[in-house]
């Protein structure tokens, strides 16, 4: 074998490599290619997820917002309700002085 027909056999192997190279490239991308309506089912679903995402957080900020009104109506409703005991037990303990009062006015 001379030398050119060993030049002229490496270069039909390069080129036949490259060429199968080329196809399994070609054959590679033609399976795993997205097709358009995949691609707008995924911008559809990302949009539904981006618009639930925002629904959530709407929720989360309403329920918080709920929660800290209710706390403060508890918080007040429980003044009252202290309020209320103070007062209930001032007028009972009023009540029992003015019995025991009246009691020794009786007596004498």
């Amino acid at each position: 074998m001379s030398r050119t027909e060993f030049v002229l056999a490496t270069a039909i192997i390069l080129f036949v490599a490259f060429c199968l190279g080329w196809f399994a490239n070609w054959l590679l991308h033609r399976f795993t290619r997205v097709a358009a309506g995949d691609v707008e089912q995924l911008d559809r679903m990302s949009q539904e997820l981006h618009e639930a995402e925002e629904t959530r957080d709407q929720a989360i900020t309403y329920l918080q917002q709920r929660e800290a009104e209710l706390t403060n109506q508890l918080a007040q409703t429980e003044a009252e309700l202290r309020a209320a005991m103070d007062g209930l037990r001032d007028a009972r303990h009023e009540a029992e002085e003015l019995r025991t009062h009246l009691a020794g006015q009786q007596a004498s």
